[in-house]
């Protein structure tokens, strides 16, 4: 049993990208399909695809994504914030911004998951989940 599905997911993405494999596979949850989603949107991730498994919880195939030049990939940090010992809850006011608006910071509100610049507009705060850049 994993005590931190979350920083499981993120690891699994971050040793991937590293090795340079070009598809990660994740165990399935609808936090982790909606953390695919802004990534996809954000363009850090090419693509993603839940697939159905024999059990019921399913798997989420992520095609990663990579500089065609200097084959670096497009994720090049990608560190959980809230963790279960220690939560990080922020005002809208005070939501970190990642490198100065280049990164994002993913966030669970009340209205969903959104990315920092997003909580911001609609003006209200959450879990800090993790930073990308």
């Amino acid at each position: 049993m994993l005590s931190d599905p979350i920083s499981d997911f993120l690891t699994r993405i971050r040793n991937a990208s590293m090795a340079g494999h070009k598809v990660v596979v994740v165990p399935a949850s609808n936090l982790r399909l909606d953390m695919c989603k802004i990534m996809h949107e954000q363009g850090y991730i090419l693509n993603y695809k839940k697939e159905e498994t024999e059990n019921k919880q399913g798997q989420i195939k992520i095609a990663l994504k990579y500089n065609p030049v200097t084959k670096q990939p497009a994720i090049r940090t990608l560190k959980r914030v809230s963790r279960p010992g220690l939560r990080r809850y922020n005002a809208s006011d005070d939501l970190p911004r990642v490198l100065n608006g280049l990164g994002i910071a993913i966030v669970s509100t009340n209205k969903g998951v959104m990315t920092d610049k997003q909580a911001r507009q609609e003006k209200v705060g959450g879990e800090v989940l993790c930073l990308v850049y």
